[in-house]
């Protein structure tokens, strides 16, 4: 037995060796190298040994080794495609999948490897041992390697519209308006409370032929903001005017909802208005609206000659800041639930825009503020620290502003109250 084929098998033994501690730490990584360096030492072996019984030695390791090779890469395929499907970034994402393919193409070479293994020792000895184990071994490959090739070509390029109502509704915008600006792929949550209502907005603007049945594995929606910005940034004008265009359409605002807001705004409260909203969420509570900062600002909104409106979540402490209207839970009433009432809720805006004085919104991050900041309504949103999936939109989208809660933000926010004020005197 020559030097690599002793080294080959030895490597070989090695990652045998390895296969019921996979789980441990480090040890698919040795496995793994293992086993190239069994495959890499058994190739050049084959080009050196003469004598039959080691040429059908080689050919055996060779069928094992590529079989065993196959099915890590199978493994390993699965694993990063999940990683890559999560990735933070279209970039990340795509780059993450391009190193998937890599691995599939090592699968298929590997199969490739002991099939022709396989094949060779058949000829040589029909239904001998050697080749009945490496026809087997083969055959493991071809099913491993034709699994990884599947991964990639079943790669899901969708995101998900989620229509679960305990889901985060403001994530819709960022998706729908990807899709309107980016021309990406949505799959609807099924079989949830606002599913229909998700369809019959996405249908309404346009979106019905960027929708595909739903499956699993969909890309994060992590990168919806990013494509958003990346098209503001571009063109904010010409981004702004076709989400305003398949957003709302071209009809008025009904009347059941301008005269439903008609109705709750009084007569003597007839001056600019500023939005405040209310976060309180299970998710990331600790971004929660703060009532003593919702005081203060409420405080500030006036001093600037503004009118507080509140909408939002539920105030679950204190009672209504002095002079501020009350629209808290404004979407919780059947007028903003029906099929059509996502566009209802932008309907909302609009009509709080055009008839009542509306100038802006402030608050905590939260996703609700976004559709009507996508619509143009300035906004301001405050965080402990800089959001990194927001701040896509941070001098992008026009009038779309970030306050880090630090030394003097609450003297920001006056000047830009005063801004909003005096811009539309």
């Amino acid at each position: 037995m020559n030097h690599l084929e002793l080294e080959a098998e030895r490597d070989l033994a090695d990652a045998l060796g390895r296969i019921a501690t996979l789980h441990e730490p480090g040890q698919r990584e040795r496995y793994r190298a293992s086993l190239d360096r069994a495959l890499a030492r058994a190739v050049r072996a084959l080009a050196t040994v003469t004598d039959e019984a080691a040429v059908t030695r080689v050919r055996s390791m060779l069928a094992q080794a590529g079989a065993l090779k196959a099915e890590d890469a199978l493994h390993g395929a699965g694993q990063l495609s999940l990683s890559a499907q999560r990735a933070p970034t279209t970039e990340a994402c795509d780059d993450g999948w391009r190193r998937v393919e890599a691995i599939v193409l090592g699968a298929e070479e590997s199969t490739r490897l002991a099939a022709a293994s396989a094949t060779e020792l058949e000829a040589a000895a029909p239904g001998s041992v050697a080749a009945r184990s490496a026809c087997t071994a083969a055959r493991r490959a071809e099913a491993a390697a034709r699994g990884a090739r599947k991964i990639v070509d079943e790669r899901n390029h969708a995101y998900t519209f989620h229509a679960d109502s305990s889901f985060s509704f403001g994530e819709g915008w960022y998706l729908a308006a990807a899709a309107v600006l980016a021309g990406v792929t949505i799959q609807l949550e099924p079989d949830r409370d606002g599913t229909a209502q998700a369809e019959r907005f996405l249908r309404d603007a346009g979106l019905g032929t960027k929708l595909q049945a739903y499956r699993s594995r969909p890309r994060a929606m992590k990168h919806t903001t990013e494509l958003v910005g990346r098209a503001f940034r571009a063109d904010p004008a010409s981004a702004q005017h076709e989400l305003r265009a398949a957003f709302l359409g071209e009809a008025p605002v009904p009347s059941s909802v301008s005269e439903w807001i008609d109705r709750r705004m009084p007569r003597e409260q007839s001056g600019k208005k500023v939005l405040l909203w209310i976060r309180d969420g299970v998710h990331h509570p600790t971004r929660n609206t703060r009532y003593a900062e919702l005081l203060e600002l409420s405080a500030r909104v006036r001093g600037a000659g503004l009118v507080p409106v509140l909408t939002g979540d539920a105030l679950r402490e204190g009672t209504l800041p002095e002079g501020a209207v009350d629209l808290i839970l404004f979407w919780k009433d059947p007028i903003f639930r029906q099929e059509d009432g996502r566009r209802a809720q932008l309907q909302f805006f609009e009509h709080l825009k055009e008839r009542h004085g509306l100038v802006g919104q402030l608050g905590v991050t939260t996703a609700g503020m976004d559709g009507p900041a996508l619509m143009g309504l300035p906004t301001l949103y405050l965080t402990d620290e800089p959001n990194v999936r927001m701040r896509e939109w941070v001098g992008a989208v026009p009038g779309y502003e970030e306050v880090i809660r630090e030394s003097g933000y609450l003297e920001r926010v006056t000047r830009v109250l005063s801004e909003w004020a005096a811009m539309l005197a």
